[in-house]
């Protein structure tokens, strides 16, 4: 049995996608899961499964949502190894910033470097980001909404052909431990 983090994508956000978590975790018992748990309202479930890998998963996932409520989400499944090794990874000092200043891209699969060539670091300073396995951190600190940096590291040509969903450092910590 492996302990999974469904992370979704643009759901409960300016009364768009609306799902409730009541019926998300409904939903993946439903499917089989077990120990289906949710946390906050943008989108993250903790369950347990025997079924499948993560890709599996998160595709059954991304069907039951739009068959059920009638509109798609973007679905992305890790286990506590990967969550874990991400948050390990931080290349920022983590226990010296607020969580607002600190988030966490995750990706589809892989990034190379070569992806955000059009993006000047020294432009956006003293934003900063790096790239890490399927994911991207992003050092902020005025935060997420006001990151000019943010704006251009998620412009649909730069991710074109990925999923990707981010979450600040204390929901990134949060899911480490929820699936521990």
């Amino acid at each position: 049995m492996t302990t999974y983090a469904a992370l979704l994508r643009g759901i409960n956000v300016g009364g768009k996608k609306k799902l409730p978590m009541a019926e998300l975790r409904g939903l993946m018992t439903g499917l089989g899961h077990d120990r289906v748990q949710t946390y906050l309202q943008s989108g993250q479930a903790v369950f347990t499964s025997t079924r499948g890998d993560a890709d599996f998963l998160a595709a059954e996932l991304t069907g039951a949502i739009e068959e059920r409520f009638g509109f798609s989400v973007d679905v992305l499944v890790r286990d506590h190894a990967y969550l874990k090794a991400v948050a390990e990874a931080c290349p920022f000092p983590a226990a010296e910033l607020e969580a607002k200043q600190l988030h966490v891209t995750y990706f589809s699969g892989p990034v190379a470097a070569e992806r955000y060539a059009s993006i000047d670091p020294a432009v956006h300073l003293p934003e900063e980001f790096r790239l890490g396995d399927r994911a991207l951190y992003l050092y902020a600190p005025d935060g997420l909404g006001r990151s000019k940096l943010a704006e251009a590291l998620s412009r649909s040509r730069v991710n074109k052909g990925l999923i990707a969903t981010t979450r600040n450092w204390n929901t990134v910590l949060k899911l480490v431990e929820l699936t521990g």
